[in-house]
């Protein structure tokens, strides 16, 4: 995380005497929070291959998730008000010392006048984030054509089809099922004639 948000993290840590984890990438997920269940305390847990920036928002954002269990334990939405409320809040600190560079301030500012179950939905404030991670050989689904043909990580090959709302229609070409994708999805474009 940027090294000025870590004393501040550091007391939330000691002061709710939450286990902070930080774990290998998980695919479906960029962090946890599990509240305390017989006898075991708070856990956060926070993926290791994230930017300090992604690394920090996910932090906070798993940090209103304790503090909304405090006030409410489970008698609210885990995304609801309360957390949005909590969230807001706990998110201040960080925009008022400047913690964030200036693309990813104004994107979670923005952000924060509806936040939603995760930041990676919204793509304004995903895509100021991804602009920090380190280069990769991967493009975006976004960046490719339609009817461009990528793999994923496991190795499976897709046809791009159409943009629905928000997420591109795609063709598996190994099973036939359609998928539908995040336009951030990090693929891989695959070698012509494939």
């Amino acid at each position: 995380m940027p090294p000025a948000a870590a004393p501040i993290i550091a007391k939330w840590i000691d002061y709710f005497q939450c286990e902070f984890k930080i774990s290998k990438n998980r695919v479906t997920k960029l962090g946890d929070y599990r509240h305390p269940y017989q006898g075991s305390g708070h856990k956060i847990s926070v993926n290791n291959d994230l930017n300090p920036y992604a690394f920090l928002v996910t932090t906070v954002h798993e940090f209103a998730h304790l503090l909304t269990w405090n006030d409410h334990k489970n008698k609210v939405k885990p995304h609801g008000v309360e957390w949005k409320h909590n969230f807001k809040r706990m998110m201040a600190p960080f925009i008022e010392q400047s913690i964030f560079p200036g693309d990813v301030e104004l994107a979670i500012v923005t952000y924060l006048d509806n936040p939603s179950a995760a930041s990676c939905t919204d793509l304004r404030l995903s895509r100021a984030l991804k602009k920090h991670d380190p280069v990769k050989d991967a493009s975006r689904l976004e960046e490719l054509p339609i009817d461009a043909v990528f793999t994923i990580k496991d190795g499976r090959h897709f046809k791009k089809g159409e943009k629905l709302r928000k997420r591109y229609r795609c063709l598996c070409l190994d099973n036939g099922n359609i998928y539908l994708f995040n336009p951030l999805a990090e693929v891989m474009l695959a070698p012509t004639g494939t």
